[in-house]
This record gives C-alpha cells, structure tokens and sequence, in this order.
C-alpha cells in the first residue's frame, strides 16, 4: 500500500508504516504565508493524488480570499472571528465562532474576516483563485489546472 497523504515538515512521520497513524502537533508548526496578504495556513494534511487538503487557516483583521470557486466540496468550521462573504450570491453570509459552513462544488465567492480569523478548511480538492489577468491560480499562487487539474479532469 503506498500512502500519498502527508504532512509538509512533521519530523515525527518519518518511518511510519502505511497503516500508521500521524499525530499532527500544529501548536509546533510554523505558520506559513499564502499568495494572500494577511493569510497564513498549517497545513496538516495534503494528498497532491487525491486532492484533499486540510489546513489550519489564520486571517489578519481585514484580510481577504478574493474571488474563488470551489471546484469540489469545501468545509470549514470556525475557531476565532468571523469570515464574511464580500461578493457571491450569499453576500453579506457570516460565519463565527463555534460555526461550520461547507459549500458545494462550484460555489463561487469572496470572504474577508474583519476583526480577524482563525478556522480549520478542509477541502476535497483546493479552490480555484481567479487572477484578473485570467489565470486561475491555487492558494498558494500555483497554478491551479497544472497542480489539481488531475483531481477533477
């Protein structure tokens, strides 16, 4: 059985088996920037195979996640501060503390968190970020089609 999930630096999966688990110490993990000023993840699981990520998501107050479809089934539950949809057919939708909201596949929004945020994002496959020169680029800037385009055809 070969296993493709994995979690980016975890010193302490090194030699596991296949059938293993992984205890994740996100309190240990560094916090790591994406293309988004303000965002910043741990990534505690990514399957470049299947797609699926799940992240520890940190937003500065007024930090935003701009225009983005979610091309499979995305969920979130919020930990801190709330994340307000800013553009989409669900404007003005918040989401607090305590909180899980998932969006279908094909959803398509902004979102901003104004006094801050902190959320776990699970995601089947990462979403699709729109650039205004056309691209459509992942969270980290990569591009979306080349990275995940395997997941979805």
């Amino acid at each position: 059985m070969t296993v493709t999930a994995f979690t980016p630096n975890a010193r302490n999966h090194a030699g596991l088996g296949a059938l293993a688990s992984r205890v994740v110490h996100a309190n240990d993990m560094e916090w790591e920037p994406i293309k988004y000023p303000g965002c910043q993840v741990k990534t505690l699981m990514v399957d470049p195979k299947s797609g699926l990520l799940t992240v520890l998501l940190k937003m500065e107050p007024g930090a935003l996640l701009p225009d983005h479809e979610h091309a499979l089934m995305e969920q979130t539950y919020m930990i801190e501060g709330r994340l307000v949809d800013t553009e989409g057919p669900e404007k003005g939708l918040e989401v607090g503390p305590g909180e899980f909201v998932y969006r279908p596949a094909g959803s398509r929004h902004s979102a901003y968190t104004p006094e801050g945020g902190l959320m776990l994002a699970i995601f089947q496959v990462p979403n699709k970020f729109f650039e205004k020169d056309g691209g459509i680029v992942d969270l980290v800037g990569q591009d979306w089609q080349k990275k995940w385009g395997h997941v979805v055809g």
